[in-house]
């Protein structure tokens, strides 16, 4: 960190990261966070037994201190406490509209020629704004998903509305937080079980309205991790899914999903159902407001999935060794010793070393919902041209892309680079090097955008040699629309390099046959 890439700041531990104080101290922690009692009497001990020289804790004290000069508070930052929320808000809207990522689109989206909307779902009238712990973000307000269509000119069935008001009341009494469990405060509820409206209830809907939307919430941030039940559909979400489709359906209507999550989650079983499904992610304070403008039309939406959306939950590589399901200790004061003898449970080795992601989906051809950079229009783009120029390390691919449709909208175009001899070098099928969304691009008009990386990106670490090494050969440069929709290829030329790294794994290495 700091004798190679040249850091000279402060390096400083999450909150109850780490066990050994002395021991970090001696590597460079300069700060340890929270700071608790344990940490600082061990440190005081270590000073006097020698464990920890003195010059040491000078260095790290040092660079505290040399944080605190350059902070804006110790130069005497004027500043106006009045920041400017309107404009702010408006950037809030943008970005999470554009952050947006259409999954499915049969001819329902944009709402056109539609009023009256039939909004079911208990995430519809409980917005997820944002995550938990240190997942969410301070706002001044949180626009509802009912006020964000309301707003839009839509028309929500208040019938609906009144009774998923009295269903949500009636499930925040039933769930209550668990005294038991260290820290309940800060982790969230679960979600209410959905309501299944009637036979009846639903003729009546379909008849009062033109559309119907679905919202499928999860909650998710600091302090806990997700299982299985949280990855897939619980019965009451298929039902509802199952119920709303084949009564709007029957009547020629179209079904619209919102997916109002913070990570994936189960879509292959159930993705034929409705007409669209739209992820709209936790949008921020504006969310109503950013939903709407996609659903409308007033925003196309042109985001891309960052991470792959598998079938099942066992799929993900990790999942071989992750305690799945495993009650965790969220004890944070414990600073960092083991609790159980459960294996992976408190310590876990992360044993799919480089396929993690698409990196392994798509190097081992495995089946998902939806591929890694996927993210549907309410257009349809053409990559015209592509070529790759090398200069001076750097290699800038420029593409042409094409609005082939009616609508205007923006695309973001994915490189991704496959290695020669990739198997034998232990290399995943491809990996992203670059990305750019262009601007927005009127129909039968055409944007060109340029993409760069370093030569140097397309190294590997050899753990024997303590080096970064790019193999020679000849490496395939692929622009995307995602990760599995290739669009155009372009080969070339590169020389094999190595750059030394520091020694610390080779040295480990050595220490480990001294010791044994």
């Amino acid at each position: 960190l700091r004798d190679e890439w040249g850091f000279k700041g402060l390096v400083m531990t999450d909150w109850f990261g780490g066990k050994d104080a002395v021991a970090q101290m001696n590597a460079g922690n300069d700060m340890l966070q929270p700071g608790t009692d344990k940490q600082y009497e061990a440190i005081v001990e270590g000073v006097r037994s020698g464990a920890l020289d003195e010059k040491v804790l000078d260095r790290n004290v040092k660079r505290v201190l040399e944080l605190v000069l350059r902070s804006p508070r110790f130069k005497g930052y004027e500043y106006s406490n009045k920041p400017d929320l309107k404009a702010h808000a408006e950037v809030t809207r943008l970005s999470a509209s554009e952050g947006m990522v259409l999954l499915k689109n049969e001819a329902a989206l944009p709402l056109k020629d539609v009023k009256k909307v039939a909004l079911f779902g208990c995430t519809s009238y409980d917005f997820i704004a944002g995550g938990t712990g240190s997942g969410n973000v301070n706002r001044a307000y949180t626009v509802s998903l009912t006020e964000g269509l309301a707003n839009a000119g839509y028309v929500v069935d208040e019938k609906l509305a009144k009774d998923y008001a009295k269903h949500i009341e009636a499930e925040k009494n039933r769930i209550k937080p668990d005294p038991s469990i260290p820290f309940s405060q800060f982790l969230p509820l679960p979600r209410p079980n959905e309501l299944v409206p009637s036979f009846f209830d639903l003729i009546r809907y379909v008849a009062t309205n033109d559309v119907a939307l679905i919202t499928l919430g999860r909650l998710s941030g600091e302090f806990f991790d997700r299982t299985h039940a949280d990855f897939n559909l619980t019965s009451y979400e298929k039902d509802l899914i199952e119920s709303v489709c084949k009564a709007f359906h029957a009547a020629g209507k179209k079904v619209v999903v919102v997916l109002n999550i913070g990570g994936v989650i189960e879509t292959a079983s159930w993705k034929e159902l409705p007409d669209a499904i739209l992820c709209a992610w936790q949008a921020g304070q504006e969310g109503g407001n950013s939903v709407a403008d996609v659903l409308s039309g007033k925003a196309s939406p042109s985001g891309k999935l960052t991470m792959t959306f598998p079938v099942a939950f066992e799929d993900a590589a990790s999942s071989a060794n992750f305690p799945i399901d495993e009650k965790a200790n969220i004890d944070i004061s414990n600073s960092g010793e083991s609790t159980t003898n459960n294996k992976n449970v408190d310590y876990t080795n992360y044993e799919e070393d480089i396929y993690v992601g698409y990196r392994y989906f798509d190097s081992f051809d495995k089946a998902v919902s939806y591929p890694f950079g996927y993210g549907l229009s309410y257009t349809t783009f053409e990559y015209t041209s592509a070529s790759a120029s090398v200069k001076d390390g750097i290699v800038t691919v420029a593409v042409d892309v094409e609005n082939t449709g009616a609508f205007a909208g923006k695309e973001v175009v994915e490189v991704y680079v496959k290695a020669p001899n990739a198997q034998a070098e232990n290399k995943p099928e491809h990996e992203l090097k670059g990305f750019a969304k262009t601007a927005e691009i009127a129909p039968g008009d055409v944007f060109g955008v340029n993409i760069q990386f370093a030569l140097a990106d397309l190294a590997s670490f050899d753990e024997e040699a303590s080096a970064w090494v790019v193999a020679e050969g000849d490496y395939e440069i692929q622009v995307a629309a995602s990760s599995r929709d290739i669009r155009k290829t372009i080969v070339i030329p590169v020389k094999a390099s190595k750059t030394p790294a520091n020694k610390v794994l080779t040295l480990k290495s050595e220490l480990n046959k001294l010791t044994r």
